[in-house]
């Protein structure tokens, strides 16, 4: 704050926010550089000065999801401190408040289907970034004691996208409104067959 006024954001943070907000409301290919340029009050050429194209763009918003997604991590952590099984079904009621808050899914998924071209540039950055997710959430599947870690977690993760999809398609009351009772269904599953 200067003098009382509030100064705007950055260009490139405005650009940036903008076009992860423009892009998860109406889709990648749906949105244009002039669209995004004036939304975030700027121009062309202070988007080219910051993004070397749009391309660019769209893996640095892929990259800003995943960090602020990310940042979940350490939250179940301070929560549940030490208690791996406590984070991981924190993880389950996140992924259901996710489910019920916005009926766009995953910005990565989203960017996966319409990003069709193999050799995209931001395909190899989705894989990346979903890879890192889906290893995190083995890692806590592992340190919560479930033997069959990996299947779990990609159980749960299949589960959570297949839920995300219907949310889109069936709204909130569809098959997705059953995820926490089937997630934690399944956790309780594989920690019997791991006691077992």
């Amino acid at each position: 704050m200067t003098d009382g006024v509030v100064e705007r954001s950055r260009p490139r943070d405005r650009i940036l926010e903008t076009a992860r907000d423009m892009f998860h409301k109406h889709g990648i290919k749906g949105v244009g550089v002039d669209a995004i340029t004036e939304a975030a009050g700027t121009n062309k050429m202070t988007l080219y000065r910051h993004f070397e194209s749009k391309d660019d763009l769209i893996i640095e918003c892929l990259r800003a999801t995943a960090s602020k997604a990310g940042a979940m991590w350490d939250t179940f952590e301070a929560e549940f401190p030490g208690d791996k099984p406590a984070q991981l079904y924190a993880w389950v009621r996140k992924a259901a408040d996710m489910l019920n808050a916005d009926s766009r899914g995953c910005d990565m998924a989203n960017a996966a289907v319409e990003l069709t071209e193999p050799d995209h540039p931001a395909r190899s950055v989705i894989k990346e970034l979903k890879g890192a997710q889906r290893d995190r959430l083995v890692a806590l599947c592992r340190d919560a004691g479930i033997g069959q870690a990996e299947l779990l977690a990609d159980t749960l993760s299949l589960l959570f996208e297949g839920a995300r999809v219907s949310v889109q398609a069936m709204g909130t009351e569809g098959p997705s409104a059953q995820f926490v009772r089937m997630a934690e269904g399944l956790i309780a599953s594989f920690r019997g067959a791991s006691a077992g």
